[in-house]
């Protein structure tokens, strides 16, 4: 009972002895925590933003000026033409290491014909070229005057185991023998060097690409032509790989 009073009526009779002049004080717990503080939202200055550009993953990046998208696109061309012009040189060993005899082993010649200023002509032009018995080839000359020459262009060619037999004044046969396995390491070694000739053409496009871009260092430019010439060099390889496994001791 006596507990229950001073419970209820001690503060009172606390409160009720302090003099009306005190100062009212606010004890703080000790415990208390602090006041919480509003986050302030700050802003970089226009002169440190940086473009949402830098943001974008580089493989997802476009380049950024008209000027060297029409660069990229030349240096494509240039490539492409190369690993085409190499693929086609490529294709004229596989038939020969193959064995097989078709008009197209003599692609690679051209002809001087007499009175005919600028480029050569291809044999095609002059003449047309057949297969007899499946391992000789027949080249008639439209017009008997050029035959000399055609004959010569045979030979200036240097193709392997191609030597020209005058059968008439308007005939060439030339008798294909059926390739050694010497014969074939031969045509290899010759598409190896047309290789490194094809890279380094194509890095010869793309140094002269990223010089007339003058773009900087690290920029998405240099990035994207170097995968463009990464690609076409890679392609130069796939081509050079599938000649060996198709041509070597078969």
């Amino acid at each position: 009972m006596f507990a229950c009073f001073f419970r209820q009526y001690l503060p009172v009779l606390a409160c009720s002895r302090l003099p009306s002049s005190a100062p009212f004080k606010v004890i703080p717990r000790p415990n208390a925590l602090p006041s919480p503080i509003m986050a302030t939202r700050t802003y970089s200055s226009k002169s440190k933003a940086r473009s949402t550009a830098e943001l974008v993953p580089g493989s997802q990046q476009l380049l950024t000026t008209e000027e060297a998208r029409s660069e990229y696109k030349k240096a494509q061309t240039k490539m492409f033409s190369t690993v085409e012009w190499y693929r086609k040189e490529v294709a004229t060993f596989e038939t020969r290491a193959s064995g097989r005899v078709t008009p197209a082993l003599l692609t690679p010649i051209k002809v001087e014909t007499q009175g005919r200023d600028g480029e050569p002509l291809r044999l095609e032009e002059v003449a047309t070229v057949g297969v007899k018995d499946g391992s000789m080839l027949i080249v008639t000359v439209f017009d008997e005057n050029n035959l000399k020459v055609v004959e010569q262009a045979i030979y200036s060619a240097k193709l392997p185991n191609v030597i020209p037999q005058k059968q008439d004044s308007r005939t060439i046969r030339i008798p294909i023998p059926k390739p050694t396995v010497e014969a074939r390491t031969a045509l290899v070694a010759s598409a190896q060097r047309l290789a490194e000739d094809a890279r380094v053409q194509i890095r010869r496009i793309h140094q002269a690409s990223v010089k007339k871009g003058r773009f900087q260092k690290h920029s998405v430019e240099l990035d994207e032509f170097q995968k463009l010439t990464d690609k076409n060099i890679a392609e130069v390889e796939k081509i050079l790989v599938h000649m060996k496994k198709s041509t070597t001791f078969r």
